[in-house]
């Protein structure tokens, strides 16, 4: 009963605060202020066509870091949760699981079809809607497509580790460059180019292609090592 009435009275609170909040919001009503600056420089100066890029990868590209970080973070501590020492006949097993051939052609098909979108998504993203995060997200279903069609496909974990740390130096190093040529940490120093095209924004689509790599890779990663580890499970089940 306590309990209820601790979880109600939170509630009440935070409903009040969010009243209160809406209310005041003056919709319909234009204000100018750092939106507008967003809007004048990222295709003005920056060359970038897609405003939420140049603000996630220039104006606040810290707080990207940031994020990328706390990804890095997460996948690293779903991996050390899930992780076990890999035996063969744990691995015989996921093999003997097939999937129907339906399923296997189609992943075949597929899967570079959804690479190519992935990559496209991320290289494109200072002109289109999309970018790093999004591209890497749509590479690692892809490989999740093949990891659920083949139960004898895995990934090296050795190789998506080096993809990683280049895309995170990759990142870090352009930031520090920045730094030192100018005043702020990921400042551009490289030439903008024209509005629209696809060489424009300076160091903006690289950042997100570097950012595609990173998320890409993590994710990949954490799905095989989870996958792999539900069929150690499964097996240990099946043998008791």
């Amino acid at each position: 009963m306590i309990k209820k009435i601790i979880v109600l009275f939170i509630l009440v609170v935070v409903g009040i605060f969010l009243i209160e909040a809406f209310t005041k919001i003056p919709f319909g009503v234009k204000r100018s202020g750092v939106s507008d600056f967003y809007l004048i420089e990222s295709p003005q100066t920056n060359k970038v066509a897609n405003v939420v890029t140049s603000i996630v990868v220039n104006f606040r590209g810290f707080d990207t870091l940031g994020e990328v970080t706390v990804l890095f973070l997460a996948a690293t501590g779903l991996g050390s949760i899930l992780y076990r020492r890999r035996k063969k006949k744990f691995h015989e097993a996921r093999v003997k699981i097939a999937s129907s051939r339906i399923l296997q052609i189609g992943a075949q098909m597929i899967f570079p079809v959804v690479i190519l979108l992935g990559a496209y998504i991320f290289i494109h993203g200072h002109l289109t809607p999309g970018g790093g995060f999004q591209g890497g997200v749509i590479i690692a279903t892809g490989f999740l497509l093949l990891m659920i069609s083949y139960r004898g496909f895995s990934v090296n974990h050795r190789t998506i580790s080096w993809i990683e740390s280049l895309a995170g130096m990759t990142f870090v190093g352009f930031g520090l460059i920045g730094l030192i040529k100018g005043t702020t940490f990921l400042q551009n120093f490289l030439p903008t180019g024209e509005l629209n095209n696809l060489i424009s924004g300076g160091i903006i689509g690289i950042i997100y292609v570097a950012v595609g790599f990173k998320v890409a890779s993590e994710l990949t990663g954490a799905l095989d090592t989870f996958l792999l580890n539900n069929k150690q499970v499964t097996h240990l089940e099946d043998e008791e």
